[in-house]
């Protein structure tokens, strides 16, 4: 694997894990697709620090347990202006 991927794999893990960031926000901070984001993550923190992926496991299934939650928010926030 490339230095800059590797590098750029730990970057965005260690913004995840220090924000509690989504995907999409580490996304846009680093100016990368969310599936390059995901990848790095997932698949190939795996073989650069086991570790690390572990607290990312945590931080994505959190997310992942309270998108339906955020979804819904931003809807009834989107509509909210029409009741009034």
């Amino acid at each position: 694997m490339r230095e800059y991927i590797e590098e750029r794999a730990m970057e965005s893990a260690r913004y995840i894990v220090k924000n509690k960031a989504t995907v999409r926000q580490a996304a846009k901070v680093f100016g990368i697709s969310k599936s390059t984001v995901h990848k790095d993550v997932t698949e190939r923190l795996e073989v650069i620090n086991p570790g690390l992926a572990g607290e990312i496991r945590k931080v994505l299934d959190v997310n992942k347990a309270e998108r339906h939650l955020r979804g819904g928010m931003a809807t009834r926030e989107k509509y909210s202006h029409m009741r009034k």
